[in-house]
């Protein structure tokens, strides 16, 4: 992997933490902070000796407090379907990862920050999170996902009033909504809750918790029949030796060991 300009990894365990470094810029997504989550990520799929994955913002200020609007500004009707059709490719590669992907969001997750986060599977937020897809104040919408995984995430009757007004929403609210899945007092607090739950799912079997993850986007994947594809995802799982080894050892009563074969 070449060096990373924008991007900090740190590993502890089988858990990468994947920390967006533009703390001056409130970590504002630009064109090499994207190709660097692409690179990351594609070397993700390929490492089994990754179990579960954290993305998170340095400082306390922001998450990713929305796009770079030194190149958002550049835009136009000629090249912007391109610019949003490759930022939703780099988040259609974290949201159909094998390896379970959890946003810890600190402070503001806004725009293109809230459309990372929605692309992982689970998010953790600290008390000082604020979420939104300001877009239309600029005159655009959101172009990485935002519409549809925000409706996806909250309903389409409060994803209409957030995506049409532009309002922000606070950690609590996000948490009654179902937007996150836990907010913790602070970040470290947020990154330890995060590491417990990716903990804990590191002891599963690997192929079974990618295949949850096929089954689940499937439901959102019109073109393709949810049922079928769990029926599938079930079969292929019992054709694997985790599957043999989970069986006996439940028939044992002692603690699986799963290698993900």
């Amino acid at each position: 992997m070449a060096d990373l300009q924008n991007l900090s990894l740190s590993t502890e365990g089988s858990i990468l933490t994947i920390t967006i470094n533009r703390e001056s810029k409130l970590n504002a997504l630009n064109t090499e902070t994207l190709a660097e989550l692409k690179e990351v990520f594609n070397s993700i799929y390929d490492d089994k000796d990754i179990k579960g994955v954290i993305i998170t913002g340095a400082g306390e200020k922001a998450f990713v407090a929305g796009a770079d609007i030194g190149e958002f500004s550049e835009l136009n009707e000629m090249n912007a379907r391109k610019f949003s059709e490759e930022g939703q490719e780099i988040f259609q590669l974290i949201e159909n990862c094998h390896t379970p992907v959890v946003a810890v969001v600190n402070g503001f997750a806004l725009g293109g920050g809230c459309e990372l986060a929605m692309a992982c599977h689970m998010r953790v937020a600290s008390a000082n999170a604020r979420f939104g897809q300001p877009e239309v104040n600029l005159g655009v919408i959101p172009g990485y996902g935002g519409t549809q995984r925000l409706t996806q995430l909250i309903g389409k009757g409060r994803a209409f009033e957030y995506l049409m007004t532009g309002d922000m929403m606070d950690a609590n609210t996000a948490l009654s909504f179902g937007l996150i899945n836990y907010m913790e007092a602070d970040k470290e607090a947020a990154l330890a809750k995060a590491e417990a739950i990716l903990g804990k799912i590191g002891a599963k079997a690997p192929i079974a918790i990618g295949l949850v993850i096929d089954s689940v986007n499937a439901v959102f994947n019109h073109d393709e029949n949810g049922y079928q594809t769990e029926a599938n995802a079930f079969a292929r799982c019992c054709g694997t030796d985790d599957f043999t080894e989970g069986a006996k050892a439940f028939m044992e009563k002692r603690t699986p060991e799963f290698k993900g074969e």
